[in-house]
């Protein structure tokens, strides 16, 4: 009989990449980012675990979309007020949050579960090319196959 591997919590290690946004497409590069936090890439992948890797991205500002995305895409956020729904298109929250369109895309493609915190806390976004992380060797994102 076979029995299935399954990693224990100690067996797990969670490696640093870093990915550049760019020139990047948003929606491709929130794939690619989301599928490192799940731990996809890795063949110990469990669901129920927390095996996925840290990721920082640096030029956040510099991202690309297709097509009328920057004036048709709409954000909503709500302050909590009656009649307090707001709204801001793409191109607005590139100027003023470039930060939040990635860290949006890649929390719609993430689970929806207890892990969803943990595994978004290790997703680093800096709209500049310094970051604090050298320290960790983070490898670029396109090494991974």
């Amino acid at each position: 009989m076979i029995k299935t591997y399954s990693p224990k919590p100690t067996e797990l290690t969670h490696d640093w990449y870093v990915a550049d946004a760019s020139g990047q497409t948003l929606g491709r590069l929130a794939t690619r980012i989301a599928t490192v936090l799940l731990g996809k890439h890795k063949p110990q992948y469990s669901p129920h675990l927390d095996c996925g890797d840290n990721v920082v991205v640096i030029n956040a500002g510099q991202i690309v979309v297709t097509g009328a995305k920057l004036q048709d895409k709409k954000y909503y956020r709500h302050t909590g007020y009656p009649g307090g729904i707001r709204e801001i298109n793409l191109a607005d929250l590139l100027d003023r949050h470039p930060a939040r369109a990635i860290e949006h895309a890649v929390t719609g493609m993430l689970p929806k579960n207890r892990l969803a915190d943990v595994r978004l806390s290790r997703l680093k976004i800096y709209t500049t090319a310094e970051h604090p992380h050298a320290g960790q060797n983070p490898k670029p994102l396109g090494e991974i196959k």
